[in-house]
């Protein structure tokens, strides 16, 4: 079939765009999805059902690979990642408060969006910022020293920079 006159073409085009550039051998399932998800931003469920069909793998194969690694995203993430430290300098120093306000004042739990899009919550091991614990990075920027009104002021700011009230 062709999918030139198809709506959904221009949709598809990076996902041919990548297959084109490997075999779809199972070798190269990783790399394949690392490519996908740069291209779509996280791993659609028809992008998956897809690549299945083109290259033989199993659905199950590949949401096996895709659920076991932390790096794959099935689900749109926000326009902003804020991950929050839970390793063991900033749980002794109040992870989990700083993590109770962030969840209340953006009103999602750790590893879910916000309805707006805005941002992605994600709890990580380690962030390698142990002087200043507790901490939380925002895309590239590691703040420090946090408790929960500092952190509700720093997602509000965040709000406050991208035009949309909090």
């Amino acid at each position: 079939m062709c999918n030139c006159c198809n709506s959904d073409s221009k949709y598809y085009e990076p996902f041919e765009t990548i297959l084109s550039g490997f075999r779809g051998v199972e070798s190269e399932l990783i790399p394949i999805l690392q490519k996908l998800q740069e291209a779509y931003g996280y791993l659609p469920e028809d992008i998956i059902k897809r690549l299945s069909e083109r290259t033989g793998i199993f659905v199950t194969q590949i949401m096996g690979v895709a659920t076991f690694y932390s790096q794959f995203k099935l689900r749109p993430a926000g326009k902003h990642s804020v991950k929050i430290c839970f390793g063991t300098a900033c749980h002794v120093n109040g992870a989990e408060t700083v993590a109770e306000a962030l969840c209340d004042e953006l009103g999602i739990k750790l590893g879910e969006t916000t309805p707006d899009g805005l941002v992605t919550l994600e709890s990580v091991a380690c962030l390698g910022c142990c002087s200043l614990a507790p901490v939380i990075m925002i895309d590239d920027e590691a703040f420090g020293r946090l408790n929960a009104s500092k952190v509700r002021q720093i997602i509000r700011d965040l709000y406050e920079k991208e035009g949309k009230s909090k």
